[in-house]
């Protein structure tokens, strides 16, 4: 198998936008060499916890409502385009993601962070949802068969929140400035929501060297 590392952050369009195209290519070729790990990357480390309203801080962000429609026009381009469920106008809150990048870390524990991630995209862009909310949390852990009661206390800790920090660190001191970025074998890093041709080329090719050598 082939370690193909994801940093992204759940509030991040392109990280959605990424994991679509990526899975789509999964999906074509079922027998990829894939083994996935999602890592943290926090777009807004400095975010409130309780995080801000989304009109507030889109203007504020990109200078005002001009600046995050020009912004936002190319994702939403994007995702009309791929016939993805993006509906950006149901979103209320943009929070702070340190909390659902618990939840994937302990996902990953039990072997359904893939599940867990596309549940924070779903919940976020398609459904508008607060994903920095307990609540919110606690269901999506539950969704995927994961003791909510425990989340829910998990959550109320401070449990793995110096970790995820730290890994957030690490990132950026490997010269990882925006997300998705892909890391395939530990070596070739691939910035950026690439194409499901992209994808299907690199594991064809992954597929051919594979089969060279034994």
């Amino acid at each position: 198998m082939v370690k193909l590392d994801i940093i992204s952050d759940p509030i991040c369009p392109w990280c959605f936008i990424g994991k679509f195209n990526l899975d789509k290519a999964l999906a074509t070729l079922p027998e990829h060499p894939f083994t996935i790990e999602y890592h943290p990357f926090q777009l807004n480390p400095d975010m409130p916890a309780g995080g801000m309203d989304r009109r507030d801080y889109l203007e504020t962000k990109f200078g005002g409502k001009e600046g995050a429609m020009r912004a936002y026009a190319p994702i939403v381009e994007m995702g009309e385009k791929l016939g993805m469920p993006l509906h950006l106008d149901k979103i209320q809150r943009t929070p702070n993601t340190m909390d659902a990048h618990r939840l994937i870390h302990w996902a990953g524990i039990e072997q359904k962070q893939v599940f867990v991630v596309q549940r924070l995209f779903d919940a976020y862009f398609t459904d508008g949802r607060d994903i920095g909310d307990h609540d919110v949390l606690s269901d999506i852990a539950d969704s995927v068969d994961i003791d909510a009661s425990m989340v829910r206390r998990l959550l109320a800790s401070d449990a793995d929140r110096d970790d995820i920090a730290k890994r957030d660190r690490h990132s950026r001191e490997m010269g990882v400035q925006s997300v998705p970025t892909f890391i395939v074998a530990n070596q070739h890093a691939v910035p950026g929501a690439q194409t499901t041709d992209m994808w299907i080329k690199v594991i064809n090719d992954i597929m051919e060297q594979i089969e060279a050598t034994t």
